[in-house]
């Protein structure tokens, strides 16, 4: 059963293995999912169930991820469920080292990317989506006065209140509450800046 807590990565080895394009993939895949099997994943990412079968072995070496319980009749095939609800990377973790640094810096841009790249995809299939849908979605800059501690203050309140609606639409969908539901990306940024 995953820990209900993201997982806070502070070691190099294991930011590296996660730090692979394709991994970070597999993992919001296996994120949505919940649970999946390589082959449901190679589909999703389109690509080879053989190369996906490898890179979730890495993930799982490193403990991102973990063997799920099998959700069908076909006991050959192998089920995964993320080890954790999330992971996290620090600054603080990463800034004794220059390599550390470097690949802890790597990690946030690939990341960002893929983030930027699903946002993409949305603009382009914007006109696509019903008018609720539309209506819904939203892209806002908010430039704030605020110390570091603010920042930290604010970013608690931001997690627990994503946090909240990610378990009631989780539970909705469980008792079968699917009608108009589709998954949400947010993503949110803090960090300080100079004009």
């Amino acid at each position: 059963m995953p820990d209900t807590n993201p997982r806070r990565i502070t070691d190099l080895d294991t930011l590296k293995a996660f730090g692979h394009p394709l991994r970070m993939k597999l993992y919001r895949a296996l994120y949505i999912a919940r649970t999946a099997t390589a082959s449901q994943l190679a589909d999703q990412v389109d690509e080879a169930v053989s190369l996906v079968s490898y890179h979730l072995r890495k993930l799982a070496d490193h403990g991102l991820i973990e063997q799920a319980e099998p959700q069908g009749r076909d006991g050959r095939e192998r089920w995964w469920q993320l080890a954790s609800q999330g992971l996290s990377f620090h600054d603080e973790d990463f800034s004794d080292a220059p390599e550390k640094a470097a690949t802890h810096a790597a990690v946030g841009r690939m990341s960002f990317e893929q983030r930027s790249d699903l946002y993409r995809r949305y603009l382009d299939t914007q006109s696509a989506w019903d008018a609720d849908w539309r209506r819904a979605a939203f892209s806002n800059e908010y430039l704030a006065p605020l110390t570091a501690a603010e920042l930290v203050a604010f970013t608690s309140e931001m997690h627990q209140l994503a946090k909240k609606y990610e378990a009631a639409g989780r539970a909705a969908e469980e008792a079968g509450d699917t009608d108009g539901r589709e998954h949400v990306a947010l993503h949110l940024y803090g960090f300080p800046f100079r004009t």
